[in-house]
């Protein structure tokens, strides 16, 4: 059990637990955090399991946890770990079941108080063309053979086929296809279960939001990006779906032998993992890589389909209702990345499970448009409540590796939050909000209720204090669409 007492206390907003804590551990946890928060997270194991997560062999820097963290499955949400190539693990359960689950920003020149009259009518053709709910089928069913081809060019196969743009893919993380993918080293089984589920969002936590820009605190980054206040926004949030899912558990049950073959120990099974140039490390790198594909063609298959609705509700009403993309990033990922550590140059394999990438001005990767002010950084609050867009900075690179917090951190399980919150209530009560929802389940409606989650707005303040992201604008929501 860790206490608030064993951590060392480096400013108001960060902490750490050294590396002396606990004999087996190969680098401290660095923990960015107000008091409040992180006396919130004594409720759950997250700390423990990040204590757990720099036993990892070929750890470099140090285990850094994000504001918004909480319990996870084996790593923390909200955690971020990097294992040196290619000697260092990598370990499946570090980034997540829902593999290169993420968000996707579109932005509109629509002003939001002229568009009140449609809302309604927005919010039902959303969910019209935006399949959702629990194993629901996408917008398209691929044979097998072609579903190969979406394994490998992600959001190009997107493109190829007439579901993106250029702009699409040039503002989407990696340009919306990693490399190295082997879609050979997925199931058959995976590939079953994604081959019907082509843009489709799914449940959980997933959602499309028609968001209207609230406020803008960086005039330049903003206008960049093409964000503008009082105009509507779309956002995005799913991932790879069943596919994604199945990956990681074969290579979870997989990797529980690598371990004794490589004579690896680990303080939780959960966090079993191999050396990446290993053949089960080369492997599941492969399968990873062609899940993160699928989401991303899976999200730019989704903001097709919203432009679409966009033009059913709007072009008769509007001289300009397209939808353009901002951004659209991971946050449950491994990505071979240089960063420099202690001096030194390395090739790190950097887990992102919760986090979201962050790079500052002038990293490589990023679209030239973006190059002075930095990534763009997605951060979805809960329900009903304000998300915000980030950039990411120069500060992040040496104290993150990259990476910043990617949305509210959960305080209430499901289980709870469905005993406790009543989903047509609170779908009324959002409505006299003015807020549109389109759901399937009352009960999942009421599982993503804004109560079951901490304060966005305090995670947001707490990663622009120590300088891993800076603020540039805040959305609040008019339509939700769940499953």
């Amino acid at each position: 059990m860790v206490r608030i007492q064993d951590l060392t206390r480096i400013s108001a907003y960060e902490w750490e637990i050294p590396k002396s804590f606990r004999n087996d551990m190969r680098v401290p946890v660095r923990i960015f955090s107000t008091h409040e928060m992180l006396e919130n997270s004594l409720d759950d194991r997250s700390l423990e399991q990040a204590i757990n997560a720099a036993t990892l062999p070929g750890l470099v820097g140090a285990v850094t946890i994000m504001p918004d963290m909480h319990q996870g499955y084996g790593f923390p949400i909200g955690g971020v770990a990097a294992t040196e190539f290619p000697n260092g693990v990598i370990s499946p359960r570090a980034i997540g079941y829902d593999i290169n689950c993420g968000v996707r920003l579109l932005a509109s020149s629509i002003e939001a108080e002229a568009a009140l009259p449609y809302l309604e009518m927005l919010s039902v053709r959303l969910n019209q063309l935006c399949p959702s709910g629990v194993g629901t089928d996408g917008i398209v069913n691929l044979a097998l053979p072609e579903l190969d081809h979406v394994l490998k060019e992600g959001s190009h196969w997107a493109f190829k086929n007439g579901y993106a743009n250029e702009t699409d893919l040039r503002r989407t993380e990696e340009n919306g296809m990693l490399t190295g993918a082997k879609p050979e080293k997925v199931s058959d089984r995976a590939r079953k279960r994604g081959k019907s589920q082509l843009g489709s969002l799914g449940a959980g936590n997933h959602f499309i939001e028609v968001d209207v820009v609230d406020e803008i605190f960086n005039e330049k980054a903003a206008s960049t990006m093409g964000l503008h206040t009082g105009m509507l926004a779309v956002q995005i949030h799913c991932g790879s779906r069943g596919l994604g899912h199945q990956i990681c558990s074969d290579y979870v049950q997989e990797f529980q032998t690598a371990i004794q073959r490589y004579g690896i120990k680990v303080p939780d099974r959960e966090l079993v993992c191999a050396p990446m140039d290993s053949p089960e490390g080369v492997a599941y790198l492969g399968a990873m890589r062609a899940a993160a594909n699928f989401a991303f063609a899976n999200r730019q298959l989704l903001a097709h389909a919203a432009r679409q609705a966009f033009v059913d509700v709007f072009a008769g009403h509007f001289k300009d209702w397209q939808l353009h993309q901002v951004y659209d990033i991971a946050h449950n990922m491994g990505k071979l990345e240089f960063h420099e550590v202690e001096g030194r140059r390395l090739k790190v394999c950097v887990h992102r499970k919760g986090a979201t990438r962050a790079f500052g001005p002038g990293a490589p990767g990023l679209p030239p448009e973006y190059q002075e002010i930095g990534q763009p950084v997605l951060v979805p609050g809960s329900m009903g409540t304000a998300s915000w867009v980030l950039v990411g900075t120069r500060t992040s690179m040496l104290r993150s590796f990259g990476s910043s917090c990617h949305g509210a951190r959960r305080v209430m399980s499901r289980s709870q939050a469905k005993k406790e919150i009543h989903g047509n209530r609170l779908r009324l009560e959002l409505e006299d909000r003015g807020i549109h929802v389109q759901a399937g389940s009352m009960s999942e409606l009421a599982e993503e209720a804004p109560q079951a989650y901490k304060d966005v707005d305090m995670v947001v303040e707490t990663v622009t204090k120590v300088d891993i992201a800076r603020k540039v604008a805040r959305l609040m929501p008019v339509v939700v669409i769940k499953g």
